[in-house]
């Protein structure tokens, strides 16, 4: 009876397990892919909060957007730009036209996927932010709901949970295998040892 309560307790906690690490490797993907890799690229994650740029990116994306120059940019590229030069409130919109006014300055137009029209005004050179490198449907929703200061208390929180978890893991994982090895090896000693 107690071989079959053995039995049954190793494939539970081997699904356990499994569950257990997809989740770790999940919560990890998403925090190197909302913090720690646009911090290292030097690109900045942005929040969409409006539908203008549904269906590929609903309200609650979060967009990573990297530094370019404006004279980079091309018709089809979606970029994250300044409504007004030195403001802090962005727009991540479409480019659908690039353009020169009588002086020779670059205008970029843009224009949000779910929108029948381009914006009202054309985009200037220093408006521009950077261009869409990434996006993360739904996770934009979490970053709205904390702060910078919060955002980066909760992220070395969970990078240290998630250590100590695997450290855990690990060292119940060597635990188990030694208890194991001694158990075999006590039973080959005692079957060594047995009278023939």
């Amino acid at each position: 009876m107690t071989t079959h309560r053995l039995d049954a307790i190793g494939p539970l906690r081997w699904i356990g397990q499994v569950i257990a690490w997809t989740v770790i490797l999940g919560v990890g993907l998403v925090v190197a892919a909302a913090v720690v890799v646009p911090r290292i690229a030097g690109a900045t994650p942005y929040t969409v909060l409006t539908s203008s740029m549904e269906p590929g990116m609903p309200p609650g994306t979060l967009v990573v957007t990297r530094p370019v120059e404006a004279e980079e940019v091309r018709v089809g590229d979606v970029i994250t730009y300044q409504l007004e030069s030195g403001r802090p409130t962005v727009v991540t919109h479409r480019v659908v036209g690039v353009e020169y006014d009588l002086t020779g300055e670059l205008r970029l137009i843009t224009q949000g996927d779910a929108n029948d029209i381009p914006d009202a005004d054309a985009v200037l050179p220093v408006q521009v932010r950077g261009e869409r490198w990434y996006a993360i449907p739904f996770i934009g929703h979490i970053t709205t709901k904390i702060s910078n200061d919060t955002r980066q208390v909760a992220t070395v929180a969970v990078a240290t949970a998630l250590v100590g978890y695997a450290g855990f893991m690990f060292v119940g994982a060597v635990r188990d295998r030694r208890t194991t090895r001694s158990t075999t090896h006590q039973n080959i000693s005692t079957e060594e040892g047995a009278p023939r």
